[in-house]
């Protein structure tokens, strides 16, 4: 009997040689190594998505791309490959490789404050470790480390395990989407009237939170994994089921890795709730009753942000804002990112008509265009959203500039609906057009069942 490698499993798995099959046990993320010291495929949480029969497209739209920064990154991923493939396991960090890519990379982290920060032009220079890398300097940038007195070691451990637990095949919920919520909650915690009242703990909770808050996405939405009967649905009753799950997965990797092991007991404790109430914020399905309860505050003038109760809530309003703000960034980028998260939408309704089920609200690409989707989560989500956050900022620069993208973007998508019709055949008078315009029942019925394009 011979036993498989195995890596951050629940159970030690065997070959048994008599019934000729392997009997395979799965607690959380597992990942099989053969001989060689390649990583097999990847075994997550989720039911196995067939996306052989998709259409798998490449994003060759991303902007910011030079010939000399491809030249580089394809032969370093070739290198790197290669080395892969002969059992080789590099000694050093992948980007760390060419002292160019090294540099370019510094120079954009010397500007991760800017609201223009090209996250993807910055994840290709260091070759898919945009989360590490942003991580490890913003905790170095904000004090984080000396603060808490963290090994480096450890947290790089961390951030890459947390960074491996994206699921890559995901157009939209991928690693990349979150360094993107990462770098923008770092903008948000710089917003003068929040970041005065800050404490080291609020930072990093921030930035762990936006780091880890869809940790281990399956690429599907809730009500996909309610209708299947997946377990874990079960396992939260049909509540934030992703939400939970990210939350827990985030836990069990700090756990795991020990990072905050040289920590009070009951601070780290402390720490780990804050985590799970402000993953669970980026419900969408929440929206009303955050988006309520901040109108309150700032119509009653009542925050007080020297309370930490206060302050835990603007956290979440500034994750919450991050994590939708693609709407918000310019037009380039923006656009990247709503054809991403419509390619994500469309692969599930491909899945719900392959078994045979309804296919959910946004995801029939015959019916649902990406300029009609858009504007109503702009006008139905967005919009409400970053204009309280404006009136908390005080109006600041950023807010401004965010609502400017927003309505320029908003105008481009509409532009662009009177060309989509023309493909498809319309006039451009009918339903689409009215989603449009003023958004539609799927559209609301989306917001309210926990997905956000």
């Amino acid at each position: 009997m011979s036993c498989l490698m195995v890596e951050r499993c629940g159970e030690i798995l065997f070959e048994n040689p008599d019934q000729n099959a392997k009997c395979v046990c799965m607690l959380g993320d597992i990942r099989l190594r053969g001989q060689t010291g390649v990583p097999a495929e990847r075994r997550g949480s989720y039911p196995f998505i067939d996306f052989r029969l998709l259409n798998n497209t490449t994003y060759s739209g991303e902007i910011g791309t030079k010939k000399k920064v491809k030249r580089l990154l394809s032969f370093q991923r070739y290198f790197h490959a290669s080395r892969l493939l002969r059992g080789i396991i590099p000694q050093a960090p992948l980007h760390l490789l060419d002292e160019d890519y090294l540099g370019q990379a510094r120079h954009m982290l010397s500007k991760v404050g800017m609201w223009d920060f090209d996250i993807f032009l910055f994840d290709r220079l260091t070759n898919g470790n945009s989360l590490v890398t942003l991580l490890c300097h913003l905790f170095n940038s904000h004090g984080l480390i000396h603060h808490f007195k963290l090994d480096m070691v450890t947290l790089h451990r961390f951030l890459v395990m947390v960074q491996e637990d994206y699921h890559s095949q995901n157009p939209y919920h991928n690693a990349v989407h979150a360094a993107d919520v990462t770098q923008a909650m770092h903008c948000y915690l710089k917003e003068p009237k929040l970041a005065s009242f800050l404490t080291p703990l609020d930072i990093m909770l921030g930035l762990l939170a936006a780091a880890a808050h869809d940790v281990d996405h399956p690429g599907v939405n809730q009500p996909f994994l309610i209708k299947t009967n997946h377990h874990l649905a079960n396992l939260y009753q049909n509540m934030s089921v992703l939400e939970n799950h990210h939350w827990r997965s985030t836990i069990g990797m700090l756990r795991e890795s020990r990072l905050l092991a040289h920590l009070p007991k009951e601070m780290t404790q402390d720490i780990e709730q804050q985590l799970g109430s402000l993953i669970l914020a980026t419900d969408i399905n929440r929206q009303n009753e955050f988006l309520t309860r901040l109108k309150a505050h700032l119509h009653n003038k009542d925050l007080r942000l020297e309370n930490a109760h206060d302050r835990h809530f603007m956290l979440q309003i500034a994750l919450k804002c991050a994590d939708i703000c693609n709407p918000c960034r310019i037009w380039e980028m923006s656009k990247q990112w709503s054809e991403r998260v419509c390619e994500e939408f469309y692969r599930q309704g491909e899945l719900e008509q392959k078994f045979e089920l309804e296919i959910s609200p946004l995801c029939n690409q015959q019916k649902d265009s990406i300029p009609s989707i858009q504007i109503g989560f702009m006008s139905y989500i967005v919009e409400p959203l970053f204009r309280e956050w404006a009136h908390f900022t005080g109006n600041s620069a950023l807010s401004e500039n965010m609502l400017g993208h927003l309505a320029h973007n908003k105008a481009q998508w509409k532009s662009l609906l009177p060309r989509q019709h023309r493909s498809r055949g319309s006039s451009g008078s009918g339903p689409d057009q009215d989603h449009a315009g003023q958004g539609t029942e799927s559209q609301e019925q989306t917001a309210r069942e926990g997905d956000s394009p």
